[in-house]
């Protein structure tokens, strides 16, 4: 076998090639250092990019919760799937699965991700944890999930007008979600880590910055009041065919609100097509109260020292002249007392006992009692009414407010109002948080005129009187009837009503207050004492037995059952 010969290279050649390879070697050193030095920041910027992510931290919302503790509004844990389009490589298989999983179409999905030069796209906000660990499974590099929380409301459309909702991203969008935002919100936290191009946390790059979660809010609503409350009023607004209904009760002695309920209403936890329900009509929604606001007139008239309850004042014959207009009764009822006034419900008595009053006089009185100002109870978009200056009244304007026409204001306004009946002529103010120790109120009347006022609105219930279908089997019920036309684009509408009620039990010493108004009823009646009064009964009679009030009168106290009684008609 012949012996290959070994060539070999020249020497020059030899030197020249390790030469070349020499600078390359000095010439990736150089590379190397230069990158290193000069561009260090820039290629940790662009590996950061790639790999480093900011990891939010959330922090938990407060819960709201009624006066017992009972939750209103929780949050539970949820998983949001979102995607670096820039990382993502999917196959068609993969895309059809991610599709189906999300119940999105593949163009969408597509469409999400078609920038590239966008480092952050959500593919669905707020999905269930095992939802978004089948997305995870199907191991989509570039594709990822943040933990988030969303908002459960137990109560759902019971408690929706006081609670509200949040939007997609957790802030508060009506109600105390929206007022108490910041209280309930807390502060987000953050992390920066590495992560695989699968989603998986390999390193963290930065501490923790720890989430603050957000407060607790305890309200003064009793659930069990709220359900009773809706469940009333819904029935007496189907029933008359109303448009809409608002009732709030309060507890008589510390001013805080119990329940506080408006139909129609929505369902906090799918939130669409409010078109207005939303609208808590108890406190942004004004209205004329018509003749729940004669017990007032009476106590003003009977401070004054001019009127006492026997004072007689001749309301025959069932009409009165001021200047052109004129103010008409229902039923004549001649020569009547005071207290005939409240309880049968005579606007002549009523505008005679104003007009007897001088105009600042009458004005102080309904301002001292909050109408035309904001009870300042912290609910977003309150109304405060409207009280014109007692310097620009004529004659027949001071005559009509004596019995609630001329002058508006908001259920809750007139439900505080009349807390002076049920303390003595104490004023309180109204809390929707509950209270650790009851504010103090503002003396208006005296305790001799509002007990002898009370005792007015207690005949005002009984046979004869306005409201017979406000009786409590056991207790004794104060309360006095509304009903005003309401008013349109060119002046009071004819056929069209709001029907009201404020009654307080049990009379002898008064624990629970509640106002009822319905919006235009359409099915035959209209009168308070028929369409809102039968709702303060139907709440009132367990609530008082719910909170262990003792009774006030025997069980057989009910003059005229309800299905029988026959109503005295106000004029409105």
């Amino acid at each position: 076998m012949a012996q290959h010969e070994v060539v070999r290279l020249p020497a020059w050649r030899r030197r020249v090639l390790l030469v070349v390879v020499l600078m390359g070697f000095a010439v990736l050193l150089g590379r190397s250092v230069y990158l290193q030095s000069t561009h260090k920041v820039f290629l940790q910027k662009e590996g950061d990019a790639r790999y480093s992510r900011p990891l939010v931290l959330p922090a938990h919302r407060g819960m709201i919760t009624d006066r017992h503790g009972s939750p209103l509004a929780i949050s539970t844990p949820v998983e949001s799937i979102w995607a670096n389009p820039s990382d993502v490589q999917m196959t068609p298989r993969q895309l059809q699965q991610l599709a189906g999983l999300l119940d999105l179409k593949s163009a969408d999905i597509q469409k999400k991700l078609s920038n590239q030069q966008r480092e952050f796209a959500y593919l669905k906000r707020r999905v269930s944890p095992a939802l978004a660990n089948q997305v995870m499974g199907l191991g989509i590099p570039g594709i990822f999930m943040q933990r988030e929380y969303r908002r459960y409301y137990p109560a759902a459309e019971v408690a929706a007008h006081l609670v509200g909702f949040t939007g997609v991203d957790g802030d508060g969008k009506e109600g105390f979600e929206l007022a108490q935002q910041d209280w309930l919100s807390g502060k987000a936290g953050s992390r920066r880590v590495i992560k695989d191009r699968q989603g998986r946390i390999v390193d963290d790059l930065e501490a923790v910055k720890v989430p603050q979660d957000g407060r607790d809010l305890v309200l003064s609503i009793d659930s069990k009041i709220q359900y009773l409350a809706y469940r009333e009023l819904l029935a007496a607004v189907k029933a008359h065919k109303a448009k809409a209904g608002a009732a709030v009760v309060l507890d008589a002695k510390t001013g805080e609100v119990l329940a506080m309920v408006n139909v129609p209403t929505y369902n906090p936890n799918n939130p669409v097509k409010l078109e207005g329900r939303a609208r808590n009509r108890a406190v942004v929604d004004i209205f004329e109260p018509g003749s729940t606001l004669k017990p007032f007139t009476a106590a003003a008239a009977l401070d004054l020292g001019t009127y006492r309850a026997d004072t007689q004042i001749e309301t025959a014959p069932g009409f009165f002249k001021v200047g052109r207009a004129t103010i008409r009764d229902v039923h004549p009822q001649g020569l009547i007392s005071v207290a005939e006034v409240i309880q049968k419900s005579s606007n002549v008595g009523a505008a005679k006992m104003g007009l007897s009053m001088q105009p600042q006089h009458l004005w102080g009185v309904f301002n001292q009692l909050g109408l035309g100002r904001p009870t300042n109870i912290g609910f977003p978009g309150e109304a405060s009414g409207k009280l014109r200056a007692y310097k620009s009244w004529r004659p027949i304007e001071q005559a009509t407010m004596s019995y609630g026409y001329g002058i508006s204001l908001t259920l809750l306004q007139l439900a505080r109002a009349y807390t002076v009946f049920a303390n003595q002529g104490e004023l309180l103010p109204v809390s929707l948080v509950k209270l650790k120790q009851p504010a103090l109120g503002q003396q208006i009347f005296t305790a001799r005129t509002t007990s002898s006022v009370l005792s007015m609105m207690e005949m005002a219930v009984q046979a004869g009187g306005t409201a017979p279908k406000a009786q409590i089997a056991g207790y004794r019920v104060a309360g006095k009837t509304g009903t005003a036309h309401k008013l349109g684009a060119e002046g009071y509408e004819g056929k069209r009503y709001v029907s009201s009620f404020v009654g307080m039990a049990p009379a002898s010493n008064p624990r629970l207050i509640m106002a009822v108004m319905i919006d235009d009823p359409s099915n035959g009646q209209h009168y308070g004492g028929a369409v809102a009064a039968p709702v303060f009964s139907g709440v009132m009679a367990p609530a008082l037995r719910l909170l262990g009030i003792p009774q006030d009168a025997p069980n057989n106290n009910i003059v005229i059952p309800p299905e029988q009684a026959v109503e005295v008609k106000e004029m409105v």
